[in-house]
């Protein structure tokens, strides 16, 4: 099941997309696609509903960031191997935990905006997991089952505000519009296994990062074991887990974002973004 939001900023109303592409309003079961509507009874109720018999949603309207009321958006740094290596970093020991600032997210299709003073912003397609279930200090066993599903993320990031003078990770990832997302929720029955999917990013039509996710260093499910330990992971919550080779940082010599420019990337069976790139 696919689940979206529509509608203008602020104003987006829970969706779904059908089989047969339409997409189908879902105003009259569920307030949003947040909080409780990610439990696990809700979702199978949601499942079990046929979608010729919600309303049909006409036109294509803007598509907000598939979950609402995100209280926590982790990311997880340095996750692929290879893109380790084009860092000049070595392979982390255990994960390399920071956040975004949940007023980074944006819509799938939201122009990303390159902050005023930037020059080095940069592009990362990553697999999204979003919360289903509270997880508290869960096995690596059991950790997928708290998982409502999946999503596409573009972890845009500005290296110089990353990594130099008095670099923090935060003020590189959590700018406006560094958080596009969606553009829907994959519930978890779709996606039986998150180690073993496509990623690829195209920058103006050139695919520059092309993976999957079996390079990731640490799994999905080990990743919220991993994290619950440290914080209760609540329902709605994104975990995004890593990009793998082919960031800008990488390229000799590194190459950055311009206005002008439109990035395309999806994630195996989760959609796909687009995005135009502009001045802050």
């Amino acid at each position: 099941m696919k689940l979206l939001r529509y509608g203008n900023p602020g104003e987006e109303k829970p969706g779904l997309l059908a089989p047969d592409g339409s997409l189908r309003d879902l105003s009259s079961e569920i307030p949003d696609v947040a909080g409780d509507a990610l439990l696990p009874e809700t979702v199978e109720r949601l499942r079990s509903i046929d979608p010729n018999t919600l309303p049909l949603v006409s036109g294509e309207p803007r598509l907000g960031a598939c979950v609402s009321g995100t209280g926590k958006f982790i990311c997880i740094g340095l996750n692929y191997a290879r893109h380790a290596r084009e860092s000049g970093m070595e392979v982390p020991a255990e994960p390399v935990v920071f956040m975004k600032a949940t007023s980074s997210i944006i819509g799938p299709n939201d122009d990303v905006e390159i902050p005023r003073g930037s020059t080095k912003t940069d592009w990362e397609v990553e697999l999204g997991v979003v919360i289903g279930r509270t997880a508290k200090y869960v096995s690596e066993a059991d950790a997928l089952s708290h998982v409502a599903g999946y999503c596409v993320v573009n972890d845009v990031s500005e290296r110089e505000w990353q990594l130099e003078g008095t670099g923090q990770w935060v003020k590189g990832k959590a700018c406006d519009t560094f958080g596009p997302v969606g553009p829907w929720l994959v519930t978890a029955d779709e996606v039986p296994d998150p180690q073993a999917l496509n990623l690829w990013l195209d920058l103006d039509g050139r695919r520059i990062q092309d993976s999957d996710t079996g390079d990731m260093i640490f799994s999905v499910a080990f990743i919220i074991h991993y994290l619950s330990k440290f914080m209760s992971l609540l329902p709605g919550d994104i975990i995004t887990t890593g990009t793998p080779a082919g960031v800008g940082m990488g390229f000799k010599p590194p190459t950055y974002l311009v206005p002008g420019q439109s990035m395309e990337l999806s994630v195996d069976g989760l959609g796909v973004q687009r995005q135009r790139v502009i001045a802050g």
